[in-house]
Order: C-alpha cells, then sequence, then structure tokens
C-alpha cells in the first residue's frame, strides 16, 4: 500500500502541486503537496474556515466545501502556486468532492 499513489499516476510537483483530499463524515482535509520533496507545502481543513456553518449533526455541505476550495485557492495564490494535479483520493467525483474542485477552480487554480 506504501506505493499506492505512484501507481495511480498522481504526483505533484514543485511547479504543480498536488492537490490532495480526504473526507470523513464531519470534516474535508485538503493538502498542497511537492511529491518531489515530499513535503505539504499547505493545507487547510473545513473546520478552520471563518464561517462555522455547520448543520446540526456537525456535517459538511457542499456550500461548506466550495468555500473550502475558494479558500485553499486563495492560500495557494499567495504562496505563487497557481496550476495543481487534483487528486480526488478515490472518492467519486461528486457531491462535496466536485464542489470542493469547482470552489478551487473558481478560486483561480487552474487543473
Amino acid at each position: 500500500m506504501k506505493n499506492y499513489k505512484k501507481s495511480l499516476g498522481v504526483r505533484g510537483r514543485a511547479e504543480r502541486p498536488r492537490l490532495s483530499v480526504f473526507r470523513s463524515n464531519t470534516c474535508l482535509y485538503v493538502q498542497l503537496i511537492d511529491d518531489d520533496k515530499g513535503i505539504t507545502l499547505l493545507s487547510y481543513n473545513s473546520n478552520s474556515l471563518l464561517n462555522k456553518e455547520r448543520t446540526k449533526k456537525g456535517h459538511v455541505t457542499v456550500e461548506m466545501a466550495k468555500n473550502l476550495g475558494c479558500k485553499i485557492a486563495e492560500l495557494a495564490l499567495k504562496n505563487n502556486i497557481s496550476k495543481i494535479v487534483f487528486d480526488r483520493s478515490g472518492y467519486l467525483y461528486h457531491g462535496r468532492i466536485k464542489a470542493l474542485a469547482d470552489g478551487a477552480r473558481e478560486g483561480g487554480l487552474i487543473f
């Protein structure tokens, strides 16, 4: 399982870091990773959003996922990162994952 990312061909480099997504039942986590150096450049999660627009059960909504995508794009652009590789980590591309990607694109990231 150690070489899982290599077998999928999703790799980030210094000029195009990988935007990795992890989805739990209550939170979304995103990281910008440079796989050549093995370092995380930026990370953010839905708990860190300034507007705590949680539902009664504490789940992340599609709207919050889109806001998270906009926020990670804003942070990336401040760090001179505009082109990325999107790694959905095996999750289906719909719902919160799609909203996060749409928010990142609207925020100015290219992938």
